[in-house]
């Protein structure tokens, strides 16, 4: 399963890249704007920034919801370097979108997806990702992980190549459920990635490993 880190930080990037288990970053025009980034020419800056320091896959977000400005908007950020992910809404425009995108070789995650139906329709289309929101259905007293396992049962079923991202993850928990579901792809914040590392036997048998190296060696 690949490691996408989802925000506009780049320390956070660095820091996730560091880490060596990167593979991607995901964005959008809300968490630009947590990090200041405004304006069209500056948001553009950004996502350069970030695909200098990532080698994986970097989604990039559409504003437009026409046909037309879907496309003209994707292209324009698929130029801006060639591990840019152009990011369409699942909705009627953005599906005949993606088939556009999918037919001249450009690559597309297809967000803001809540049912198997839509992931049908976005993989039919030619989506490269499409991202369930996990922590949103869950907020509405659906299960998001019993979701990302009905679509990678039938993406297995019909040899759809679409690749499962789940997105919305809030926790350390997410990951490891998205992990045993099925999912290809996890996006998450720095924090639930760093929390897997976490575990209090971990912390007592290392303090139990060094105590005892100090005694040996005192």
């Amino acid at each position: 399963m690949k490691f996408f880190i989802d925000t506009a930080n780049l320390d956070q990037i660095r820091e996730a890249r560091d880490l060596g288990i990167l593979d991607g970053v995901t964005t959008n025009p809300s968490l630009m704007a947590k990090e200041g980034i405004t304006g069209k020419e500056n948001i553009i800056k950004h996502y350069q920034a970030i695909c200098e320091l990532v080698k994986g896959d970097v989604s990039a977000e559409v504003i437009a919801t026409d046909f037309e400005g879907i496309v003209r908007e994707g292209e324009e950020l698929a130029a801006l370097a060639p591990n840019i992910v152009v990011k369409v809404p699942m909705i009627k425009e953005g599906i005949k979108a993606i088939k556009y995108f999918s037919d001249h070789k450009i690559a597309t995650n297809c967000t803001l997806v809540f049912s198997a139906g839509q992931a049908i329709l976005a993989a039919k289309a030619g989506a490269t990702y499409l991202s369930p929101f996990i922590g949103r259905i869950d907020d509405t007293n659906w299960d998001g992980m019993q979701l990302i396992a009905e679509i990678a049962e039938i993406f297995s079923l019909q040899g759809f190549e679409t690749q499962i991202l789940a997105a919305s993850i809030r926790n350390s928990m997410h990951i490891v459920s998205a992990a045993k579901a099925g999912a290809d792809v996890v996006t998450c914040p720095l924090p639930a990635i760093l929390g897997l590392l976490k575990h209090p036997l971990t912390d007592i048998g290392l303090a139990q490993f060094l105590a005892d190296h100090k005694k040996a060696n005192s």
